[in-house]
């Protein structure tokens, strides 16, 4: 069946071919996105985005739009955290220049947007750098953007992973040009593609990312001749004494492009001591979220263990895809035979090596392998999930799929092939319809989730039978190019579009989109009372029972924050460790129901979905009202005086232990005694009995904004007392007391805590974080001198004749 070589001459690349790659790319990308186009927010009601990401993004571009720059503390969760150290997205990555100028959803849209545009762009110039010619390099362009791994990032909204994943092709490309071609240009230009995956910010990626361009680098420095398309031009300077100076450029650009991410990573770093994450939560924490074995069927089969809400596996939650795509299966296999000895064959082989590695880390704790993860790859005990590395797999396959399109565009297919393939298509398809793969769901995860997997039935046959019409779609196409009935070229355009639609029928499901966040995120009455208190306080926002809107982002997340309204809790996952402890989110949020717990964070307000509390004392405030999400709400005033700022007549220091105990003891009273940290430089005074008794007068907050309070005494401080403000302390944090600058640390266990002299007014206080300078300063530099030697590489690439085949023109 197949034909011979002179008979099936290479499709001819258009003028200006990556024009026409990125063309394609953008109509791939249009046919999930085109609902932007009308306005419409890309945020599925499941997704971290809708909770929470939103209000992060929104509170951020509201400073930028005031001419506040970028905010360093973020008041409105979990009684205070840094914003910039506790990480809260893409704050530095350029997707914030959208959000100053578009509106926040519009503009988190469109990062999602042009980012799956960019995955597949990246990947036609990697693939068309690396000697893959035209049609072959844009099916691997679609291949990638519309896989699993990339288009359903969407539906979680974890577009830090999507940046990632897009920035992976780019990186690899400048590779080529550096490694291969000697292009000095693409060293900058890689230094700065790093230097956006740092700032992306999702460092588990980025590792993953690091770590596939330092083996592909060195794959590279093996073998520079070995991609087929470096013309003699680029490479006659591509001899092994030029390898390990190459090698040193590579690591050069990753390093600058690692110092880049300085205003990110410098504040974490002074956070990670205080994070619940410190020190890492073990094998368990960092296994959790495995790829589960029985799932790799997904990559073919993506039905098999459910869609979104069918989903019935043995994680508990499942808002992404794993599909590969059958069509592209069938191109990356075909990639190896006797066609690829003298074009991509030791190309391939490191692919398909990439693709084991990065499976066999995706099934992470199900199997031994990630022992050796674990105890050899630096940060793995910080991260979990490791299912995430599987766009690394997906960009493999799209990349072995383009070579096998080359092949099958050359005539190579032949009639056992694709009797094989068509057969292993029919036969799931009829072990799907014969109930055999829902038998061996049942053997899995019967007993816990029979329901589901029983109502997934019906589309688990519709699944197989859907692969198996794109897989015989593709199948007669490889017959009819073999046998000459059809033309490579349009063979190519026809190829692209099998594999397009095939992906296209999954991956819609994951792009859900919804009304404007104006809709989405609406005031209601309970929300305009609480706007309307003259004095700070704090809402504790919980469910008291299951009548609730799915992900309800008033009472499960942040969406008063979007109001301008501080939270006791919120939704986040690397708050402040201490604050953690002391609202006992380890012991089932036992603090909540502590009077005590309510004075320390000012907590006034309590909002949930059902009438009556079980606090004596508790009030109704205000509702019931039907929140925007479809909640029927309610809001209650605890009893008591939970101030947001107290006097304490009496220091003492305790260790954190005692200190937690004592605080949250309900018959303590927190206005007699203020309890620094023992490492603080504050004077204590002993311990007398009786305590003294609280102060006779109040605190005033004259000005309460993001990093900036101002108080005022409304009677003179006693000797030996201390100002405690309901704010969690963190390194940043400086007072002034009547203008003079005054000691600042820790106290009631979380809290600030401020030494005041005999007789006091007025306290300032603000945040400002030296790591987040220094990190700016050192950003910046980097910034500048990447792109100094972008340009001058590029000068100098030039100069010496290579403006026809420079990284920003494409290769082959």
């Amino acid at each position: 069946m197949a034909r011979s070589d002179a008979m099936n001459a290479p499709p001819p690349s258009p003028r200006f071919p990556l024009a026409w790659g990125t063309l394609v790319c953008f109509l791939a990308t249009m046919l999930l996105a085109w609902p932007a186009l009308g306005g419409a927010f890309l945020v599925n009601p499941n997704s971290d985005q809708y909770i929470a990401g939103y209000s992060f993004r929104e509170f951020a571009a509201r400073a930028l739009r005031d001419g506040q720059g970028f905010p360093q503390w973020n008041p409105f969760q979990f009684g205070g955290m840094p914003y910039v150290a506790a990480m809260h997205g893409d704050i530095f990555y350029p997707t914030f220049l959208l959000r100053w100028l578009l509106p926040t959803d519009i503009a988190m849209t469109w990062g999602f947007v042009l980012h799956t545009f960019l995955a597949g762009v990246f990947t036609v110039g990697f693939l068309r750098a690396a000697g893959v010619r035209f049609q072959s390099a844009t099916i691997g362009g679609v291949s990638y953007l519309l896989s699993g791994a990339v288009a359903s990032y969407a539906s979680p909204g974890h577009d830090g992973k999507l940046f990632v994943s897009a920035l992976l092709p780019a990186a690899l490309w400048a590779l080529v040009r550096g490694m291969r071609d000697g292009r000095r240009g693409a060293w900058g230009l890689l230094a700065l593609i790093v230097g956006l995956a740092m700032l992306s910010p999702h460092p588990q990626l980025l590792q993953y990312m690091l770590l596939t361009c330092g083996a592909y680098a060195l794959f590279l420095a093996r073998r520079p001749w070995s991609l087929a398309s470096a013309p003699s031009t680029s490479t006659r300077d591509a001899t092994p004494s030029r390898r390990v100076p190459r090698l040193a450029l590579a690591f050069g650009a990753v390093a600058l492009g690692a110092v880049m991410g300085a205003i990110q990573y410098l504040p974490v770093q002074e956070y990670v001591p205080w994070s619940p994450r410190a020190g890492g939560k073990g094998y368990d924490y960092a296994t959790s979220f495995s790829f589960p074995l029985e799932e790799t069927i997904n990559m073919y089969l993506p039905q098999f263990s459910g869609i979104l809400e069918r989903y019935w596996g043995r994680n508990r939650i499942h808002f992404h895809s794993e599909y590969i795509g059958a069509t592209v299966l069938v191109l990356a296999l075909f990639a190896f035979g006797g066609g690829l000895v003298n074009r991509h064959r030791s190309h391939a082989w490191f692919w398909l090596g990439a693709l084991m590695v990065s499976l066999l880390w995706a099934w992470g704790g199900h199997t031994p392998f990630y022992q050796l993860v674990y105890a050899v790859v630096p940060g793995s005990k910080f991260f979990r999930a490791p299912s995430t590395i599987l766009y690394v797999s997906a960009f493999s396959c799209a990349v072995l799929a383009a070579f096998g399109a080359e092949r099958v565009l050359a005539g190579k297919g032949t009639i056992r092939y694709v009797i094989g393939w068509g057969s292993f298509a029919l036969l799931v398809g009829i072990l799907a319809t014969s109930g055999t793969l829902t038998n061996l769901a049942m053997s899995i995860h019967g007993d816990a989730r029979g329901d589901l997997i029983e109502a997934n039935a019906r589309h688990v046959v519709a699944g197989a039978w859907r692969a198996a019409v794109a897989v015989l779609a593709l199948l007669g196409l490889m017959i009819a190019v073999a046998r000459g009935a059809l033309k490579a070229p349009l063979a190519g355009w026809l190829l692209a579009a099998v594999v397009a639609l095939d992906l296209w029928s999954v991956e819609r499901d994951y792009w859900i989109f919804s009304a404007r966040a104006d809709l989405l995120y609406a005031e209601d009455d309970i929300i305009r009372f609480l706007k309307s208190q003259p004095e700070p306080a704090r809402v504790i926002a919980i469910p008291l029972g299951d009548n609730m809107a799915p992900h309800d982002p008033f009472v499960l997340g942040d969406a008063l924050m979007h109001h301008g309204i501080r939270g006791v809790l919120g939704y986040h996952g690397n708050e402040l460790g201490r604050y953690q402890e002391l609202y006992g989110k380890s012991e089932g949020f036992e603090s909540i129901a502590n009077p005590n717990f309510w004075a320390l964070t000012n907590a006034r307000f309590f909002y949930t979905n059902t009438p009556g509390l079980p606090f004596q004392g508790a009030k109704l405030a205000a509702g019931p009202v039907r929140n925007a999400a479809g909640t029927m709400t309610y809001l209650y005033e605890l009893p008591g005086d939970h101030p947001a700022a107290w006097v304490a007549p009496l220091i003492v220091k305790l260790d954190d232990q005692t200190t937690k105990a004592t605080v949250l003891n309900p018959l303590f009273d927190l206005k007699r005694v203020a309890i620094f940290d023992t490492a603080s430089t504050i004077q204590s005074r002993p311990v007398n009995s009786p305590l003294p008794e609280p102060v006779a007068f109040g605190v005033a907050v004259t000005k309460y904004e993001a990093g900036a309070i101002d108080l005022t005494l409304e009677g003179p401080a006693p000797a030996g007392s201390a100002l405690i403000v309901s704010e969690n302390f963190y390194p940043g944090w400086s007072a002034t007391v009547d203008g003079k600058p005054a000691t600042i640390a820790r106290a009631d266990f979380t809290l600030i805590g401020v030494e005041l002299p005999m007789g006091a007014k007025s306290v300032q206080l603000r945040f400002d974080s030296a790591p987040y300078h220094t990190g700016k300063l050192l950003t910046l530099l980097a910034l500048g001198l990447a792109l100094l030697w972008w340009i001058i590489g590029f000068a100098l690439d030039r100069k010496a004749g290579t403006t026809a085949d420079v990284f920003l023109a494409e290769g082959g």
